[in-house]
This record gives C-alpha cells, structure tokens and sequence, in this order.
C-alpha cells in the first residue's frame, strides 16, 4: 500500500497520494503537482483519479493541472456543479488494487463537501482512514460562514451533522486525514498534530464537546477574517484555472526594467523588517517570505504585474511556487542582484524609523504619538495590548486609513515586527510621513515588563 501526506507549507495545506495495484489516487492536489506524479512513478504507479474533497477557497485546486501531466479523472462533489470533472455521490466507491475509497457527502464547509473513506481490503472491511477535506480537522471544526450570514446557523447544523453521522460513526481508531493543518486561515485553532482520529477528536476536540444547539449558536455570533483573494480563488476552482503545464519560468530583470515598471507594477519586498525600514524602493510592500501565503490575497491584485525584491536572491523557487499556488499567473520575475544591486546603483529609495520597546515607552511619556495595532482580534484580545493603541487587523487596514491620523506620528506594532513592518509600508505607500515601526512588537513591549491593557471579556 502507497500512503504519502504532501504539506505545502504557509498554506498549511495537505494532500495525499494512495495507491495499490500499480494504480493510485491523489487527493486535493495542489497546483504545482510535480510532486505527485515523481512520487508514483518511483513506486511504479499510474495515478488514475484525483478526487476534490471541497471548492477551496485558500488555494487553487491543482486536479486540472495534474491531469494535464497524467490523464487522471477528476471527481468531486454534486453542488455547486464544477465545469470540469465528475461529480461523485454518497455510495460511491473506486478500487485501487486491495484498496478501496468511498465517497460520504459531508456538507457543512461548502454545500459540495464531501469526505473519502480508505479501507485496506487485503486486511479488514473497517475503514482505516477517512479523508474529510475541510470538514474535521484536529482540534478544531471548518469554519462555516462561506455563504452569508443569514446561512450560518444552517451550515453550522451541516457540518456538526457531517461530523457526527459520517465521520466519527466509522470508528474511533480511524485515523483522520484533513486537508489543513495548524495555521490554515479554515480553521481558528487547528491543534499541530500530523495526525489524529476520530476516537481522540471524540474525546479532545473542545468542538465536538458541545450540544448541536450551543455549537450553532457560537457559530452564528463567529466572524472570520476574509481575505479578498477567496472570491477570486472561488472563481478559479470553480471554472478551473488555467494548465501551466510546469511552474513557469520567472527570470531576473534588470533596475531598467524594474524601473520601466514602477508605474503599474507591484512590487513585493520579502526581506526581513529591519533591512526594508533602512531602505526599499518607493512604494514596495513589506510581506516577509514566510508571511506571503498568509498575506499577499489581502493586498495583491491578479492583474497588475508582481516584481519581487529581495537581498541575494537566494532558493526563490519556493517563493514562486506560493504565487503559483495563489493563482498569481502575474509575476513578472525579479530584481536582479536584489536589493545591493539598486541601492549600488543609486536608485531612488525610502526608508522609515524602528524603535525599540522602551524607546516607544519613552516617547509615549513625552509626545503624542498614535500607536496601531495590527493583530488579530484574537491575539489583542487574549495577549493584550498597549496601552491606547487603536486596533485595525493588517489586511482590513487600507480600508481605514481614513482612521489613521497624518498629523501626528504613527507607530505600527504587531506580534514580533513583521506586519508592523507591513503596515508601515501600506502606510508610506500612502503618503504617511512620520512612521514607526516596533521592533519585536507586543513580545518585545511584554517582554520589556511595560504595563499592558485587556479588552472586556466577549
């Protein structure tokens, strides 16, 4: 039997290749599935379905790509209808050699949800495993506000139904597959467990502990944040992305280019939050490497082309691979010889002051200055904050920038520095003079001991 988990970091999304008999099945692929026929064929299988548990709407599903690599059948849910593959309903089941998958309707995350039990034939008719999408996931439930407000209450009924019926009735030593693990924006707190089952999500999941009634009505009081990159992700799986056949080539360009390009390009500096303060090109966002997947569908447009910046230019291949599995057909390439090379070159630059913590506590004694928290909700809430500060999160901040005063200087701080370093680029972006940037942001400020305020209670 071929059991293989495939994690692409930052999305903290996972897929899955099974197979027996020389066949093999691939389960929510992503876009850049290069990987999945190099596995096969190093186990000396074909792979003969791909199967979509969900639409997504984080990620671009990969099944139309890899099809195009291996001429595998695509199968997914019956509502909405997808406009290409085949639509799979409660009952049906495919054989790979020994193994065996059976396809449950599990709705509750999206109408289409379904999740895909995996028995070992050659061993037992129990199921081993169950491949439940964005259903279950450890420690936690899918978020389930994908169709408005006024349908909360019903989607929240689906799922705590999906999870009860089809899931946890299979058994408690099946082991649960999700297609998200810890830091997936489907889910609020996704438990880092590689694994779990469906007995130990019975006997753990904070979830599952509450009455069909008490679940539903937190539900329907629960807003999520919603990056703008999901409609478009919606769209795109939906009607199926475009086949690139391969990860397509993005090649340096040289400061003419880049120059030439100023005008209507994006321009994406991954490089840590002190380098960007002491200097960038004017008008450059500030998105870490590791921070791109969580960030760049809040800012980034599918139209206009993307140049990224960095120092050296060192393993960028995963970095393009985060634009391509975001749908990002737009990146142009990069600066070549990065950020050294322009500032070499004496091209025009920007730049915007850090402080330390007890540089900021300082100031806040002496000065009037507005300081802006960018956290989540979540974490202003459970860590606390300094004190006076007005809260927006990061991704919501260009639509309140009306907010933020220009007359004054504006501090921006986060969690450890690197979406205060976000925000402060948005800010200059935006013809904001006086900007600062926290160092180490609220970690640094508690670390420091300063004093500290909590919201009320929810």
């Amino acid at each position: 039997m071929l059991f293989e988990k495939i994690v692409s970091e930052g999305l903290a999304h996972n897929s899955y290749i099974i197979g027996s008999g020389g066949i093999a099945a691939v389960i929510d692929p992503r876009r850049d599935g290069e990987i999945y026929t190099g596995i096969a064929d190093s186990h000396d299988m074909a792979i003969t379905h791909i199967f979509e548990t969900h639409r997504n709407e984080d990620y671009v599903i990969g099944s139309r790509e890899l099809a195009d690599r291996c001429g595998a059948e695509i199968c997914h849910g019956a509502n909405p209808v997808f406009r290409y593959g085949r639509t799979v309903r409660e009952g049906d089941s495919f054989r790979f050699g020994l193994l065996e998958l059976v396809v449950h309707e599990t709705p509750g995350h999206t109408e289409e949800s379904i999740s895909i039990v995996l028995k070992d034939r050659e061993v037992s008719e129990d199921p081993l495993m169950v491949f439940c999408g964005d259903t279950l996931f450890a420690g936690d439930i899918a978020r389930t506000d994908f169709y408005g407000q006024e349908r909360k209450g019903e989607m929240a009924g689906k799922i705590y139904d999906s999870i009860r019926n089809k899931i946890l009735s299979l058994g408690d030593g099946v082991i649960v597959c999700p297609a998200h693990g810890a830091g997936s924006v489907c889910g609020d707190e996704i438990a880092d467990h590689p694994f779990t089952t469906a007995g130990y999500e019975r006997s753990t999941n904070p979830l599952l502990a509450l009455s069909r009634e008490a679940f539903i009505a937190r539900r329907v009081t629960e807003n999520p944040y919603y990056p703008p990159y999901f409609r478009k992700m919606e769209e795109l799986n939906a009607e199926g992305a475009p086949v690139l056949h391969g990860l397509p080539h993005r090649g340096p360009l040289a400061i003419t280019e880049v120059n030439a390009l100023r005008s209507v390009c994006q321009i994406i500096d991954i490089r840590s939050p002190t380098s960007f303060a002491s200097g960038h090109i004017p008008g450059s966002l500030s998105i870490w490497r590791e921070g791109l997947p969580s960030f760049m569908g809040w800012f980034l447009n599918y139209t206009d082309p993307i140049v990224i910046v960095d120092d050296f230019n060192c393993e960028l291949d995963p970095v393009f691979r985060q634009f391509v599995r975001l749908g990002y057909d737009n990146l142009r390439g990069y600066l070549a010889g990065g950020f050294p090379a322009w500032s070499k070159a004496a091209q025009e630059t920007a730049s915007f002051a850090s402080c330390t913590a007890s540089r900021l506590r300082d100031r806040l004694e002496k000065e009037r200055l507005f300081v802006l928290d960018v956290r989540d909700i979540k974490n202003r809430r459970s860590v606390g904050y300094i004190p006076g500060s007005w809260h927006r999160f990061i991704g919501e901040l260009p639509q309140h920038l009306d907010e933020v005063p220009r007359d004054e200087p504006v501090v921006t701080y986060c969690d450890a520095g690197y979406k205060g370093s976000l925000a402060a680029s948005i800010l200059l972006k935006n013809r904001y003079r006086d900007v600062v940037n926290l160092l180490g942001g609220m970690a640094a400020w508690k670390n420091a001991g300063f004093g500290i305020e909590k919201l009320p209670a929810a």
